[in-house]
């Protein structure tokens, strides 16, 4: 049935997306010291992300369309647990369709934008770097952790806790399932104010290890639930 292909569609989704998070993530964080190098100046930033290469271009361009997989994990939960709460899941459903687009937006500067500032900053002069780096720093703030970080794990965790706990009214699921959800969309929550105060950093540090764990967890969910939903 269309139905139950959307909800299996929805899991594998998650699941490798999940894979391909840790992966990509994995990767950036050899070769260009991701998140850390994130909080230095643009005179180590931008020369670094340069040095990469095609390969760390193509890194990042993958990131940024990683986001996306939010559209079918949407679609795959409202379908498999709407029943047990229909409104709340189709509010899921949205901050789902928003997750992805603020999220892509936030990191797809990396490959782009930030990619020309790299290779013009590399040939200016002093005065053409103080522009850059204010251009620079102004992407950052406004795509990067206001539309990218605060908007999109807004959503994205939003959507974890509502599924979390109809996964929980639902009982379609071990208890376990849905708290875990609930406690990673918490997490989320509060780690997303880490820009603003470093009383948060554990917390964000251990959801970058829930957020992936969640996934497939709830991947794996989707995917059994398809005989349920036919």
């Amino acid at each position: 049935m269309p139905t139950t292909t959307s909800i299996r569609i929805g899991g594998v989704a998650l699941i490798g997306g999940a894979l391909a998070f840790m992966g990509v993530f994995s990767y950036l964080a050899a070769n260009f010291n991701y998140p850390e190098v994130l909080n230095g100046p643009v005179s180590t930033v931008l020369p670094a992300l340069l040095a990469t290469g095609t390969a760390g271009r193509t890194a990042w361009a993958i990131y940024a369309f990683l986001p996306l997989i939010w559209l079918p994990a949407g679609v795959g939960a409202y379908h498999a647990l709407h029943r047990s709460h229909p409104g709340a899941l189709w509010l899921a459903l949205q901050f789902a369709v928003l997750s992805a687009i603020s999220m892509m937006l936030g990191l797809i500067r990396w490959p782009t934008i930030h990619w020309r500032l790299a290779e013009a900053y590399a040939a200016a002069d002093a005065s053409q770097r103080a522009i850059i780096s204010a251009l620079f720093d102004g992407l950052n703030t406004y795509l990067g952790t206001y539309i990218g970080e605060f908007l999109g794990e807004l959503s994205f965790s939003i959507f974890f806790l509502i599924c979390g706990w109809a996964l929980l009214r639902s009982r379609s699921a071990p208890k376990w399932v849905g708290s875990l959800g609930m406690f990673t969309g918490l997490c989320g929550l509060a780690g997303m104010f880490r820009n603003l105060t470093p009383a948060v950093d554990g917390i964000a540090a251990i959801n970058n290890y829930l957020l992936p764990l969640w996934m497939i967890v709830f991947g794996v969910v989707l995917v059994r639930s398809r005989h349920e939903a036919a």
